[in-house]
């Protein structure tokens, strides 16, 4: 007679659960009240766990839900007088403007990751949208074959077989890993470095006013992100959301990386 291994049943009903529901397509704005976890992830094996490392569940969950409320009472009221105020082909411009900033970002990373086409790809869509596409705030490179590439310090890493390590949910940005909180610290590094020469090149600007356009462009930057982000904290609606938004996190960085 086949015996059931409950423990190793256990994280697969939870997927399963998780996917049946989301067929159901309801849906709810209110936040669900906090049940305790009837089990942590580290009660199973590292050849049963299917869902990621996470030994500091605890932070992570406080933090899943102080990243809830300050989205819901703070980021997304910006968001949405932002939405309301500009128009769309505004908002679209905006978002062209600072994806083409990025192309820095993963051009360099592809580089180090030797992915040569990559780093053509992205070098050919900066020159192209830098100047035929005004600044940035067009994208004729897409339209011209030229397909926008995403790369980052975290996924060179793992490239050079840095491992996830324990999953981590970052202040305000969400979802992350060890791996990719220390990928964005350097990326955030070089783009700071960047910023700081280029302010240098504007010598008849007072420092102070260099400063309010650079505070100003990394708060509409950040508004961008959010805008252009679907994802709702709990709109769901379903027990088990923290587990879904690891869960995808972990497998989405996966096959960034291999790719």
């Amino acid at each position: 007679m086949m015996t059931i291994n409950i423990r190793r049943a256990y994280p697969v009903m939870i997927i399963l659960y998780l996917a049946l529901a989301l067929a159901g397509c309801a849906t709810t704005p209110t936040l669900p009240p906090e049940e305790p976890a009837m089990h942590s992830n580290s009660e199973f094996a590292d050849d049963e766990q299917i869902l990621a490392n996470d030994p500091m569940e605890g932070y992570n969950r406080s933090m899943y839900k102080f990243n809830y409320n300050f989205d819901k009472y703070f980021f997304l009221p910006v968001v949405d007088t932002y939405e309301f105020i500009l128009p769309t082909f505004a908002q679209t411009g905006v978002s062209n403007f600072f994806n083409n900033i990025n192309e820095g970002r993963t051009f360099y990373n592809s580089l180090f990751q030797a992915k040569g086409t990559k780093a053509m790809i992205t070098l050919g869509r900066f020159v192209t949208n830098t100047t035929i596409g005004i600044g940035g705030l067009f994208d004729p490179a897409t339209s011209f074959g030229m397909k926008r590439q995403t790369e980052d310090f975290g996924q060179t890493l793992g490239v050079w077989g840095v491992g996830q390590g324990p999953y981590f949910v970052l202040p305000v940005l969400g979802p992350g890993t060890t791996r990719s909180a220390g990928g964005f610290v350097v990326d955030t590094a070089i783009h700071s470095v960047a910023v700081t020469a280029l302010k240098d090149q504007f010598d008849g600007m007072s420092d102070g006013t260099k400063n309010t356009i650079a505070n100003s462009l990394a708060g509409l930057k950040a508004i961008d992100n959010r805008h252009k982000m679907a994802f709702r904290y709990h709109d769901s609606g379903y027990p088990f959301e923290y587990e879904l938004v690891q869960f995808l996190f972990i497998q989405s960085r996966e096959m960034e990386t291999i790719k």
